[in-house]
């Protein structure tokens, strides 16, 4: 009968622990997004699925992106980080499984003989007459062990949470070689379009310093002034100086990708000459719901989210009992002659023990608390990033759009301010207009030549940026 009643309080305790858990009930996540982009067809087809060796054809850009990706100091770290949360789970692997322990010792202890250890020494014999040493020695050997039985899937809750910040830091590290592909793309595209534009100025200065000469002549003639000299030299000059801050723009853009790729300052090889001409490939958008499997930052907030919803739970079983088992197997013995005296000097235990929160349980209140703070806060950041991809891929299909348009009026602009030079030259041979007109035509011309480049070199920006927006890169 007691021991009935005894079995009944502890049912009654284990309900009442049970009962006084607190629960917070966290929405789940939103992840629907329209089933096409806008002014777009639902076609499947979708450029960020080719691999980046595929969607990049310049084979010295190719070879830069190679060797970032072997040689790039960031990317590294980050891989580090990568293993290191693979040896998280190994480390929680290991926590739901026994502990098992070797051991060995040797001691020394004397007692006081008016304790009870001390009386039952001074009255009592080892065999044959021997009498305990003092002080009293003691050998032990053996084994031990150690095991948290996982009632309520705590650890396990918390490998796999390990194993899901694993597969995070996995997307981490492909986000990030996304962005770096991007990135000396990016930077090989600018420096050839700043090759182009040095080239430009290079053919412009000729025409300015014929132009020149030629109104040199005519002020020997007497048919221009010593105004329009000056003002023809100061064009040259300008353009001139000009070519000195496109070279150090040369300097740096090269140096950049130096870094990137991890090395010292070195030429970049590159073709630059047909830059101008480079064909515009047709991106393939797809459809909104692939931008959930292709994009790296979109699937490490997904498995972020699904750690931190494992984490909650584990914060959850805090508030239950704990029970483990203590077990060892050993011999033991004041003498090392009778260590192995068997099975006097055996040694053997087995311990059960069960532990609950009962009283003051604020921390684990506040652990669970946070847990679901950060649960929540892994749903936002998840749904942030959806959205945030989704628009991303809206803002460049619109960007490609309106550069390809800007391009082919900036292009007809070119054409027409260049047959322009040669017409307000011959103009002002034949003294019909003034030198005024011919260095507006030739500024004029100069710089809508180097805006085209500027608008190919952005069109070759938004192809790339396109790419990576869609999930392209990392592949």
């Amino acid at each position: 009968m007691r021991n009935s009643k005894i079995y009944i309080i502890g049912v009654l305790a284990v309900v009442a622990l049970y009962s006084c858990v607190p629960s917070r009930e966290i929405r789940s996540e939103n992840i629907s997004v329209p089933q096409q982009y806008q002014n777009q067809s639902a076609d499947t087809s979708n450029t960020g699925m080719v691999q980046w060796k595929e969607f990049f054809k310049d084979p010295n850009l190719i070879a830069l992106i190679d060797t970032a990706l072997v040689n790039n100091q960031e990317l590294n770290i980050m891989l580090q980080q990568v293993d290191m949360a693979k040896n998280i789970i190994q480390a929680k692997k290991g926590e739901y499984l026994p502990f098992v322990n070797f051991l060995a010792g040797a001691e020394v202890e004397k007692v006081g003989e008016y304790t009870r250890n001390g009386a039952v020494e001074s009255n009592l014999e080892v065999k044959e007459g021997e009498e305990f040493p003092e002080p009293l020695t003691n050998y032990t050997v053996g084994v031990f062990a150690t095991w948290e039985v996982d009632v309520w899937k705590k650890l396990r809750n918390e490998k796999k949470a390990a194993v899901f910040n694993y597969l995070s830091s996995v997307e981490g590290k492909n986000f990030m070689v996304t962005n770096l592909v991007a990135e000396i793309a990016d930077s090989y595209y600018e420096l050839l379009a700043l090759d182009n534009q040095l080239s430009i100025i290079d053919q412009n200065l000729k025409i300015q310093q014929n132009a020149l000469k030629m109104v040199k002549l005519q002020k020997q003639a007497a048919r221009a002034t010593e105004l329009a000299v000056k003002r023809f030299q100061a064009e040259v000059m300008k353009n001139q100086s000009h070519k000195y801050e496109i070279h150090q723009e040369i300097v740096e853009t090269e140096n950049r990708l130096n870094f990137l790729i991890g090395r010292s300052p070195k030429h970049i090889e590159r073709e630059s000459d047909n830059f101008i001409d480079t064909s515009i490939d047709i991106i393939y958008a797809g459809i909104p719901s692939q931008l959930l499997q292709n994009r790296p930052d979109i699937r490490q907030a997904e498995f972020e989210l699904a750690a931190a919803k494992l984490d909650t739970k584990a914060a959850k079983a805090s508030f239950y009992p704990q029970f483990t088992i203590k077990a060892g197997v050993g011999l033991e013995a004041f003498d090392t002659k009778y260590l192995t005296t068997t099975p006097e000097s055996v040694l053997y235990s087995v311990i059960g023990d069960m532990v609950a929160p009962l009283i003051n349980r604020n921390a684990i209140k506040a652990q669970y608390k946070n847990a679901t703070d950060q649960q929540l806060q892994a749903v936002y950041e998840y749904e942030k990033a959806i959205l945030n991809a989704y628009i991303e891929v809206v803002n460049q299909l619109s960007n490609i759009d309106n550069l390809k348009k800007s391009y082919d009026l900036k292009d007809g602009q070119v054409k027409a301010l260049t047959e322009s030079i040669d017409l307000s030259t011959r103009l002002f041979q034949s003294a019909r207009v003034e030198y005024i007109e011919v260095l507006l035509a030739q500024r004029e011309a100069l710089e809508s030549k180097m805006e085209l480049v500027e608008t190919k070199k952005d069109q070759m920006l938004a192809q790339v940026t396109m790419y990576r927006t869609l999930g392209g890169g990392w592949n």
